[in-house]
């Protein structure tokens, strides 16, 4: 009897513990079931890198959540190089639902291939309607690029003023605009030239007139140009650098060109501003460059907060309040507290305890109204043109800050973010003697060190 009830005991603790194994084994697999599913339908990664290499930029986030269409990307490769393409396409697929991403091997599927025109692995095809572009490359530059190419309708031309000692467009010196130039292509815009000398007139289908530091004075005819194209609802960029007087090549006034602005309410100022804060000192800048980091709240640069620009050879603009009769004029950025400006334009040293203190404006923004519906002339005006220029314009947020005033200027404020960052040179610097030292540490040192403690262990247990 007890025989039996001690059998049926351990039966019955069998059965609870195995009842109990079957509930824990059940809820874990359900775990795991959830989790993976949550994993599926909700996408989310932590990007830990100092500039956010692995997370999509403001510019991409804006204009994909945006989408009022539906738009397809479709990427062709082989099917073993499809993940390379799914690092950087599934995000974007998981930003909005009007965006679709789809992964065709040409190989195996070779007539949708034709009939798409894939020529090429690796192939990454935009849709939007009727509308489809390419984009260059698997980077997201590339690919949001395209979307964005698909999104406009018709062309965006910046018609660049040449003859009056502008930079140049095809420039690829210090000071030239090449660079400039390749950053506003990528971006949707096609750029020429246009001589304001041989024929004062503006053709209406230049989307942004640039005028880029004219070393020579406009003539009253190509100012007149200017005014009728602002006022008749034309947008445009002017970058004029202060008058100086330093060596072969200098800087004229601009008289007639700086009175329009300043009925406009904006008046260029004939000083040059310096910063002597010696933060320009950390990039390897003169006192001749100026870093702004305060910034306006005005379309062109409320994404800017927290991002310096630097302003080579720079003027400061007096912004009248409220404009002047039709035009609006609003500040954009201004220099430090640390900041001295100087009238005295033909010494190349400058005595800071002379000059008046500041902060300064360097930019600034008018809108003039037409009195027609749906038509306001802009003008962006910067004390400066060496921002843009090839030399500096790779410096933290210049090329994002002059990209912002051509996309407001042309109308496009919904692409007025930003962009894409490069990988981040995480390269390390080492002197001669550093290296000798990590050579003599991990060849040498490091290895005997080993070898000694295990001679040591092996004759204490001998």
């Amino acid at each position: 009897m007890a025989s039996e009830n001690k059998t049926s005991w351990i039966a019955a603790r069998q059965t609870k513990f195995g009842a109990y194994a079957t509930v824990y084994i059940l809820i874990v697999l359900g775990a795991l079931g959830l989790a993976n599913w949550l994993a599926q339908r909700y996408n989310k990664s932590v990007d830990t890198t100092a500039n956010k290499r692995f997370s999509l930029s403001d510019q991409t986030q804006k204009v994909v959540k945006g989408l009022k269409q539906p738009v397809t990307i479709t990427y062709w490769d082989r099917t073993s190089e499809f993940q390379r393409g799914k690092d950087l396409l599934d995000r974007y697929d998981n930003l909005s639902s009007s965006l679709s991403v789809s992964y065709i091997d040409p190989d195996k599927k070779p007539q949708e291939a034709r009939a798409a025109g894939i020529r090429q692995m690796g192939t990454i095809v935009v849709q939007n309607g009727q509308k489809r572009d390419e984009a260059k490359s698997l980077t997201e530059e590339d690919v949001t690029g395209a979307i964005i190419r698909t999104l406009k309708t018709g062309d965006r031309s910046l018609c660049f003023v040449q003859g009056s000692g502008e930079h140049q467009i095809d420039d690829s010196g210090r000071e030239g605009l090449s660079s400039f130039k390749q950053v506003v292509e990528h971006d949707n815009y096609k750029t020429r030239t246009l001589s304001l000398l041989e024929k004062p007139e503006v053709p209406k289908d230049c989307t942004v007139l640039v005028i880029a530091g004219p070393r020579f004075d406009y003539l009253p005819p190509a100012v007149n140009a200017i005014r009728s194209y602002v006022e008749g609802g034309g947008r445009a960029l002017i970058m004029l650098d202060p008058p100086l007087q330093l060596g072969r090549q200098n800087i004229a006034e601009n008289a007639a060109l700086a009175a329009q602005l300043s009925s406009w309410g904006v008046t260029p100022q004939k000083n040059l501003v310096l910063d002597t804060s010696g933060v320009g000192q950390l990039f390897g800048f003169s006192a001749a460059v100026p870093l702004v980091s305060s910034y306006e709240n005005h379309a062109i640069v409320r994404e800017m907060k927290g991002v310096a620009t630097a302003f080579p050879l720079a003027r400061g603009l007096d912004v009248k309040s409220g404009g002047a009769d039709k035009a609006t004029a609003e500040k954009l950025f201004s220099t430090s507290e640390n900041s001295f400006a100087s009238t005295d334009l033909s010494k190349s040293e400058i005595d800071p305890g002379k000059g008046t203190k500041g902060p300064f404006t360097l930019g600034a923004a008018i809108s003039y109204n037409t009195g027609q519906s749906n038509s306001q002339g802009r003008v962006v005006v910067v004390g400066s043109s060496g921002f843009a220029s090839n030399s500096i314009l790779g410096f933290q947020g210049n090329r994002d800050l002059a990209l912002n005033m051509l996309n407001w200027l042309s109308s496009d404020e919904e692409l007025i973010s930003i962009r894409p960052k490069d990988p981040a040179d995480n390269r390390i610097m080492l002197s001669r003697r550093q290296m000798s030292l990590l050579f003599l540490t991990s060849v040498v040192l490091m290895p005997v060190a080993i070898v000694f403690a295990g001679g040591m262990v092996w004759w204490k247990r001998r």
